[in-house]
């Protein structure tokens, strides 16, 4: 906790705004996302999919091949308490939202489903565009297929098994939703937050990169261990912009664009 605390302090005293950010590009996405501030009949779809796990007091067995969890002492948890504690928060899930609505990624990878809380919304946010949604536990990825059903959320497809042996075979020809090509368009990095699984998925997806792909990485600032994996994301010569949220990085690989780094107060 001491860290975190130590971290943010000096993310808030370097972070700015968008009156600060002279890229165009940068400075579209502050002010028509980030900072949109529109009440969006789709909050409710949200709201009403977060109410229905937050009333669910059923337990699951967690299996957990990530950092582990500062909040739960047991792997036997309660589903409320998972949505509650580990899902993402509604602030986050209506940024994740509209960052959907506004790149439109016709291709969505999420390394990381839990109960299904961001992929709703990266799902409700672009109705039109394909998820594939990865999940190491078989009953909380059972628990979110559910919740999907129920919210007729059928652009989303579930796999379930360790991180890194799916996205070393992954082959997107077995996909139900046959994508036709191996780029995504919207990465979501949300499954082990430890520095060599970070880096070790970085290089696995490079390849799947496009120009115009947008990378999340969530809790760049966990540990020492992921502040050192952000630094080196943002050093690696296929990226050129990167925006601090200090809980999400952002990665961008768009060549017309200067390599530059931003800190961002969301």
């Amino acid at each position: 906790m001491f860290f975190q605390i130590k971290s943010y302090a000096k993310f808030f005293w370097y972070s700015k705004n968008e009156y600060s950010v002279h890229s165009p590009f940068v400075f579209d996405l502050l002010t028509k996302c980030f900072y949109d501030r529109k009440n969006f009949d789709d909050y409710g779809k949200l709201s009403a999919f977060r109410k229905s796990l937050s009333e669910d007091k059923s337990t699951i067995e967690v299996t957990d091949f990530g950092a582990g969890s500062k909040v739960f002492k047991s792997n036997t948890r309660r589903i409320a308490d998972i949505a509650k504690n580990a899902g993402i928060s509604p602030t986050r899930a209506m940024l994740l939202y509209r960052i959907s609505k506004y790149f439109k990624p016709e291709n969505t990878l999420e390394i990381g489903t839990s109960v299904g809380l961001a992929t709703a919304a990266l799902s409700i946010g672009n109705p039109s565009g394909k998820i594939i949604t990865l999940e190491g536990c078989p009953q909380t990825a059972s628990t979110a297929r559910k919740q999907f059903e129920k919210y007729n959320l059928d652009n989303i497809e579930s796999r379930v098994g360790e991180f890194s042996e799916l996205l070393t075979s992954f082959d997107l020809g077995l996909s139900t939703f046959d994508f036709g090509r191996s780029t995504f368009d919207l990465i979501y990095f949300d499954g082990n937050h430890q520095k060599e699984a970070t880096l070790k998925y970085f290089d696995l997806l490079l390849s799947t990169a496009t120009n115009d792909s947008v990378w999340i990485f969530d809790d760049i600032h966990w540990s020492a261990g992921m502040e050192e994996a952000w630094e080196t994301i943002k050093q690696n010569p296929q990226v050129t912009v990167t925006i601090d949220t200090f809980q999400w990085g952002f990665v961008f690989f768009r060549k017309e664009q200067p390599k530059e780094h931003f800190i961002i107060r969301v």
